[in-house]
């Protein structure tokens, strides 16, 4: 993972909560993971965050480096419903955890049961905190 992250002050405090609530049940070693990436985060205010930056509830465009696919995600709390025709991608999903707090243009990489996964963030189709900017 590696790259520097951005998250924003709420959405700190609510995922600092579902680690904490998580921390003694079988998931614990998933949001031991969540809790580095939120350890290593830079936290701003929603209205400093850049709009390139993928928060909880955006929605990205992502490029497989190795198969050349493009899919689109929307980034979603746990037991949440996506807003958009995008696939559902849970924050506590590897994946999900890999894309929080980064920019368009990041390369992620994780491990997979088959190797190492490469995609590239292309675009932050729609990030709320940009939204609500832009509508007030």
């Amino acid at each position: 993972m590696g790259n520097n992250i951005y998250i924003t002050q709420e959405d700190m405090q609510r995922l600092r909560s579902l680690v904490n609530a998580l921390q003694s049940t079988p998931k614990a070693e998933l949001v031991a993971v969540l809790e580095e990436e939120l350890d290593r985060a830079h936290v701003v205010e929603s209205k400093d965050l850049p709009p390139d930056v993928v928060s909880l509830n955006s929605q990205v465009r992502v490029l497989d480096l190795d198969s050349g696919k493009t899919m689109e995600y929307e980034l979603i709390y746990p037991n949440s419903k996506p807003s958009s025709d995008a696939h559902a991608l849970s924050v506590l999903a590897p994946l999900g955890m890999a894309l929080l707090g980064c920019r368009a243009g990041d390369v992620i990489e994780w491990e997979v049961p088959k190797g190492k996964r490469r995609l590239k963030v292309v675009e932050v189709l729609y990030q709320p905190e940009a939204a609500n900017q832009s509508a007030a």
